[in-house]
């Protein structure tokens, strides 16, 4: 779960992390409560990257410019989601842009620091241009950061100073605390700025939380349940115990496994398809789980034609197959539907679907180049 910007930033404040003063408001009456003093940033919040060049990070010079921004900003679309908050904080004098963040190196499994002295852009796009400017130490996960090894860092990213070194590892080591305590994914800030007066201010932060590990923080839990945005099918699927997000194509996955079903979205897309969502049901999925995720997708007006991959280990192909038959006979909706099944039960599954007409495939390969050329009217055959 990724945390709002503002969200982010109070957790930052309750650990030492200076961050610029700020509101949030949810009303264009609320602009007239704002006692800041201007420059001002408005920004939206809004849990996407690059929220600037989309036109959703306004800097104003005065209260009647804000009241104008909050006005065109507040219940506009960016990015296809809705902004409903607004952050408005007092402008900061930069002198130096870096960037700071903590996250997990699934490769290696261990946590990894990974610092720069060119903050306030794309990161990817530093490591592509200027792969030498990133610092990446990895931590070990039972001692944790020691000094010395914040002390490097700080010099490798061109800190000399004695005083803004030890600001910086204070920061740092609060940003780990940050990571370990709340079972982050990600904890970020991008730009961690150095002022005109000489003191280091994240003007931006980011905490991404593992989902499974929300259960152990109800607070984060309460602010899921009661901040985030989801559709309508978004929230049915989290009832029933799997993972789905909805994009803007028009191909419906469904996966077993979030690395499967990535792949099957990539192989969607090479073969000038549009995934219509990411959709994992897990492993050792039953029937059930299978009929409601099939379900969603039939009942998603934007998906034209369904693509079931399953690479079974402990998830048994005949719960798939009796899964997709349950969500045809109680959903009157009828999409093409192309399934590749392997693995375990692996045969009574094929049996099961080759009954009704399902079309069946051994390469996923071929079954996402099908279901492309179904979707695009370019062949028949599939259930429909």
């Amino acid at each position: 779960m990724e945390l709002y910007e503002f969200e982010s930033k109070r957790i930052f404040m309750s650990k030492g992390i200076p961050v610029p003063r700020g509101v949030v408001i949810e009303r264009i009456e609320d602009v007239n409560k704002v006692t800041l003093k201007p420059p001002l940033m408005v920004k939206a919040q809004i849990p996407i990257a690059s929220r600037g060049r989309l036109g959703g990070i306004v800097k104003v010079k005065s209260l009647d410019e804000l009241k104008h921004v909050v006005s065109r900003l507040l219940n506009t679309v960016i990015g296809g989601l809705k902004v409903r908050k607004l952050l408005i904080e007092e402008a900061v004098d930069i002198a130096r842009e870096y960037y700071l963040s903590l996250t997990i190196d699934r490769v290696k499994r261990k946590p990894v620091i990974l610092a720069s002295s060119e903050g306030g852009v794309d990161i990817e796009e530093v490591a592509r241009r200027e792969p030498w400017k990133i610092i990446k130490h990895y931590i070990d996960p039972i001692i944790g950061l020691r000094d010395y090894e914040l002390r490097r860092i700080a010099f490798k990213i061109g800190l000399r100073d004695s005083s803004l070194i030890r600001e910086f590892m204070s920061i740092a080591r609060a940003m780990y605390n940050i990571f370990t305590e709340f079972e982050c994914e990600l904890v970020e800030s991008n730009p961690l700025v150095l002022t005109v007066n000489g003191r280091f201010v994240a003007v931006d932060a980011k905490i991404i939380v593992d989902d499974n590990a929300l259960f152990r923080h109800r607070e984060l839990e309460l602010l899921r349940r009661e901040c985030r945005e989801y559709t309508e099918l978004e929230l049915k699927a989290r009832e029933h115990g799997f993972t789905y997000v909805e994009l803007d194509g028009e191909i419906g996955i469904i996966g077993n496994g979030a690395g499967l079903t990535m792949a099957t979205m990539d192989l969607v897309k090479y073969y000038g398809g549009n995934p219509a969502n990411f959709l994992d049901i897990g492993g050792g999925a039953r029937a059930e789980v299978v009929k409601e995720a099939v379900k969603i997708l039939l009942l998603n007006p934007k998906v034209k034609g369904i693509l079931v991959n399953i690479l079974g280990g402990i998830t048994r192909a005949d719960e798939v197959a009796r899964g997709v038959i349950e969500a045809l006979n109680e959903v009157n909706v009828r999409k093409p539907i192309i399934v590749r099944l392997k693995g375990t039960r692996e045969e009574e599954g094929r049996r099961i679907l080759s009954k009704v007409g399902i079309p069946l495939y051994e390469d996923m390969d071929e079954a996402a180049k099908r279901v492309v050329e179904l979707v695009k009217g370019e062949g028949s055959g599939a259930r429909s």
